[in-house]
């Protein structure tokens, strides 16, 4: 769930960034101006970001009243009213870019990941994110794989011991590297590591780590290596997995596929504010 104290905080610095020497096209209006106005989908998907909407319009102007009428997760179409924003029309129009825009990165997201939770809807694998955010928007964009079905990895770096390549480079080997975790480690944290051939993968089970990831291994390679795993070690596989390969990397055996493309690839989704007349 959002934090929506620290929402609030992000999306004043927003509209800061945004509006910091005042709106000039929108000292048309008179101050005392009101009006409604409509966002509306341009197309297809899953609608996330409905505190969004609430807090963005809210943020200068209390009295504005925002009328959702889809709750996040929901299937939305082109076309279908989203919600209804009646008050200062100088407020609401100062305050509708940066709202749009993070609602319609946050539902391309949610949009993105409930297609691929569909490819593999039959299979034992889950979708997880990775921490391939956006700077700043990293909260907002791990709420829209959950609004989405997906699950997320580690919010930050504190959930979780996650031994990569270059922590095992410069500790000087995996064994090593696994004894000073476990030296750190709460009872709560799990010791997850990278893998990438034979030789770490039998390290790392002889290490008893609680998740291993393949890395940047190819399904066929996957699919005839993790019989060698005990069932008490939870699998992944990561590495530039995309839409075309998830099916075959879900039939692989692991029991999560990590997909940065979340992040990085998916496609806003279109919304529009438009006035009533």
């Amino acid at each position: 769930m959002l934090n929506v104290l620290k929402i609030r905080e992000k999306l004043r610095n927003f509209y800061i960034e945004d509006n910091h020497y005042g709106d000039l096209a929108s000292g048309i209006f008179d101050n005392d101006a009101g009006g409604t106005a409509t966002l509306f989908a341009k197309s297809d998907g899953i609608f996330c970001g409905g505190l969004i909407i609430e807090e963005g319009f809210n943020l200068v102007d209390q009295k504005i009243s925002v009328e959702l009428l889809f709750d996040d997760g929901t299937e939305i179409r082109k076309g279908d009213e989203i919600a209804r924003i009646h008050g200062n029309v100088r407020s609401i129009l100062t305050s509708e870019r940066f709202v749009l825009n993070m609602v319609q990165r946050m539902s391309g997201i949610a949009t993105m990941t409930k297609k691929l939770n569909d490819i593999i809807a039959d299979t034992d694998a889950t979708v997880t994110d990775t921490r391939k955010t956006t700077p700043g928007l990293g909260e907002f964009e791990k709420y829209a794989v959950t609004t989405g079905g997906g699950k997320n990895h580690r919010r930050t770096l504190n959930d979780g011991i996650m031994l990569k390549d270059n922590h095992i480079s410069f500790m000087g080997s995996m064994t090593r590297a696994v004894e000073r975790a476990r030296a750190i480690q709460g009872p709560m944290d799990k010791i997850e590591v990278e893998i990438e051939d034979d030789l770490m993968l039998e390290e790392a089970i002889r290490n008893k780590v609680d998740i291993i990831m393949f890395d940047n291994c190819s399904p066929e390679w996957i699919k005839a290596h993790i019989g060698k795993v005990p069932e008490a070690i939870r699998t992944e596989a990561s590495g530039g997995i995309t839409e075309d390969t998830l099916r075959a990397y879900a039939e692989s055996g692991v029991d999560y596929i990590s997909v940065g493309a979340l992040f990085h690839q998916q496609q806003a989704l279109d919304f529009s504010l438009k006035v009533v007349y």
